[in-house]
């Protein structure tokens, strides 16, 4: 009997554990689409039935109480949840784009944003990023809460110059137009270190409020140029843009000045620290205030992938956010661009 060799096994046995978390992934993707489709049938039937006979509310409490009679244990047919399955339904029964999208994510999922997304094509986002990154519920309602959709169209950068269409778009998505940092415990004057630190000390809600996808490698990340040496405020990695990214964090307005500070960190970083299968380096840079003429002024003309954010300490939110929002035919082109 010829001796199993153990490269051979361990290959034999990673072939099947993938072929087993497949299988598992496609049940539960198949049992989603049924929940789904049910869940679009009854919320059908309870409308078709109330326009054609003129029934009222009383019929949801009546059908809760029969199927909760007839599936003893069966979770889903509250009387609250059948007019929350009946609201899903008609929210989505004309919209022949966004239709087949929620069958794409859970149902959970589905409820956060049909309730809490006005907006189709705030919808529209935020079914697309659930899908493709696999968002939680818990991540899902949190972008929610932070304006993602928001901050994602009128982030600035400079990505459409300096990045490779094929990245360039996952590119914006990694960067906000602004950063909400209200998990931070801060004095009233605080300066760039303490900040700094306050983001080190809750690294996972930092990384949270990022986006998603980051891994922090380290902060006042050291590069020595002659003998010189420079240190990054804070260097993360993107784990779907397989680069490098450089966060350089301020107290202060945005100046010109700091992106150019910038374009030598990443120089820096994609002659020395990048490895060879890796994307260029891009930069982050997040001030306390910005304004946005002096920004695009100073993107026009810079060679590497920066973005400029804002950050803030609380929940407030710009007033003016809205009016920043470009035209629902850039928002459609935009987010077209949000597929696997």
């Amino acid at each position: 009997m010829k001796k199993i060799r153990k490269s051979d096994y361990q290959a034999f046995v990673t072939d099947i554990k993938e072929k087993i978390r497949e299988a598992q992934y496609n049940a539960l993707k198949a049992v989603n689409y049924e929940l789904i489709d049910l869940n679009w049938y009854i919320g059908s039937s309870i409308v078709e039935k109330q326009e054609l006979y003129g029934w009222g509310k009383s019929v949801v409490e009546n059908l809760s109480k029969d199927l909760q009679n007839e599936f003893p244990g069966r979770e889903g047919f509250s009387a609250q949840n059948l007019w929350r399955i009946r609201k899903f339904f008609l929210t989505y029964q004309r919209n022949e784009k966004l239709a087949p999208l929620v069958r794409e994510i859970g149902w959970s999922h589905n409820v956060v944003i049909f309730e809490k997304c006005k907006d189709n094509l705030q919808k529209e986002f935020y079914l697309r990023m659930t899908k493709k990154y696999g968002w939680t519920k818990s991540i899902l309602i949190h972008q929610i809460e932070s304006l993602a959709y928001e901050h994602y169209l009128i982030n600035q950068t400079n990505f459409d110059k300096t990045l490779e269409e094929k990245y360039r778009h996952q590119a914006n998505l990694a960067v906000k137009d602004s950063y909400n940092f209200d998990f931070l415990d801060l004095r009233e004057e605080y300066n760039e270190r303490e900040l700094e630190v306050g983001l080190i000390n809750n690294v996972r809600r930092f990384l949270l409020e990022m986006g998603g996808d980051f891994s922090f490698i380290g902060n006042q990340y050291k590069l020595e140029v002659e003998g010189n040496g420079f240190y990054i405020d804070l260097l993360l990695y993107h784990r779907r843009l397989k680069c490098l990214v450089a966060i350089e964090i301020k107290t202060t307005d945005f100046v010109p000045e700091y992106a150019g500070k910038m374009q030598f960190y990443l120089a820096v970083l994609d002659d020395r620290v990048k490895q060879k299968d890796e994307n260029p380096s891009i930069g982050i840079i997040i001030c306390k205030t910005k304004r946005r003429t002096v920004v695009e002024y100073t993107l026009k003309n810079t060679g590497s992938p920066v973005g400029v954010a804002d950050y803030s300490l609380s929940k407030t939110l710009p007033k003016d956010l809205k009016g920043l929002l470009p035209s629902s035919e850039e928002i459609i082109n935009s987010l077209s661009h949000l597929t696997d």
